[in-house]
């Protein structure tokens, strides 16, 4: 076990899968020579040459469209997008062409593809460099959606990603590139039975009061609020969801029949967020087991704010603890505000007294 940063677990990732495997080929803006802005593929030129470490235009829809053709004739393209705005003149090109090809060939045709994407905020970048365009690619079917949490998951994930048969988006939590943590770089994720399957959530902490849903940079968050909760003598049990599409809701449904109470916490935006599916797979397959409704602790419906004002966009350890307090009973930022005329107190029981509207709202 060796401590290195989340940017180098990623880094020997990408270095085992090309070991292994020729037809890796990665490509994107300065990836070569400079090792990306990041310095997430640093060395990898220099070690596998250019003919597998390609330096591309500015010009996103022209390498995804140049990674379809590759995948296409048999190759592993990894194709690595500067910021996580810049993925959107490639939009076309990954919902209509990469996300099809397999159903559109009855299944003749795979695609193989990786596309990582530096996601979120917490760096103080500019205007379409602090970003959370997550659901539009959870939405989209063909696409797997996974984000790794920490430095071990993110060497295990970034390899089978690209072992992985099908088109794969793969979201990195920016703000945690310098995160160090000890990575045993002799894992096998296809051998290793610690390594669990892409598509499966992990339960990162133990709890029986409620359950929290997070992934990326919101983990390490979550942990330190249920730190803080336990405190005060509350247990919250943290699931690291690691896989966005498809949902593992197996395990989501097991620990909120534990729980009995769910909050979901993601720093994109509220409405059609990803915690807004979260809340309703789970009350729809668990309902008779929820003491209370779903809380979301979400970003705000804006554009991302700008460098100064990200930390007060982003739920940090004080909001996500006011939405445990919320699911609990406990007394919280919403008591006593008024929403059309019913004001809401501290709830009692399961549920929210509506003093001035005459029914129980449960928030």
């Amino acid at each position: 076990m060796s401590g290195i940063t989340f940017a180098k677990a990623l880094n020997e990732g990408l270095r085992r899968a090309m070991e292994r495997d020729p037809k890796v080929v990665l490509m994107g803006e300065d990836i070569g020579r400079l090792g990306g802005v990041f310095r997430i593929t640093d060395g990898l030129q220099k070690d596998f040459g250019e003919h597998r470490v390609l330096d591309t235009p500015l010009a996103e829809s022209g390498i995804v469209g140049t990674a379809v053709g590759l995948a296409y004739r048999g190759y592993r393209p990894v194709v690595e997008i500067q910021f996580d705005g810049f993925v959107y003149p490639a939009f076309d090109q990954i919902v209509a062409q990469v996300a099809k090809l397999h159903y559109r060939t009855r299944g003749n045709v795979s695609m193989p593809l990786t596309i990582r994407i530096p996601f979120g905020g917490g760096i103080g970048s500019p205007e379409h460099h602090s970003e959370a365009p997550e659901a539009y690619f959870a939405h989209t079917a063909g696409l797997r959606v996974v984000s790794p949490s920490n430095p071990q998951e993110a060497f295990t994930m970034i390899q089978q990603a690209i072992a992985c048969p099908d088109p794969v988006v793969f979201f990195e939590p920016k703000r945690r590139y310098h995160d160090t943590a000890d990575v045993d770089l002799d894992t096998e994720p296809a051998t290793d039975p610690r390594v669990l399957p892409m598509g499966t959530a992990r339960v990162v902490r133990p709890g029986t009061d409620a359950t929290l849903v997070v992934y990326g940079a919101m983990v390490k968050t979550a942990l330190d609020a249920a730190t803080a909760a336990a405190d005060e003598g509350i247990s919250i049990e943290v699931i690291d969801l690691r896989s966005l599409a498809p949902l593992d809701s197996a395990t989501l449904e097991a620990s909120v029949r534990r729980t009995g109470r769910l909050v979901i916490a993601h720093e994109a935006p509220r409405t059609a967020g990803l915690g807004a599916e979260i809340a309703a797979t789970v009350t729809e397959r668990c309902f008779e087991y929820l003491e209370h409704a779903p809380v979301r602790v979400t970003g705000f419906d804006i554009p991302y704010p700008p460098a100064k004002s990200e930390r007060h966009h982003q739920p940090d350890l004080d909001r996500i603890l006011d939405g445990v307090d919320r699911v609990l009973g406990r007394p919280n930022s919403l008591s006593g505000v008024e929403f059309s005329g019913v004001e809401f107190s501290t709830v009692q029981g399961d549920g929210v007294e509506a003093n001035g509207g005459g029914d129980e709202y449960r928030a």
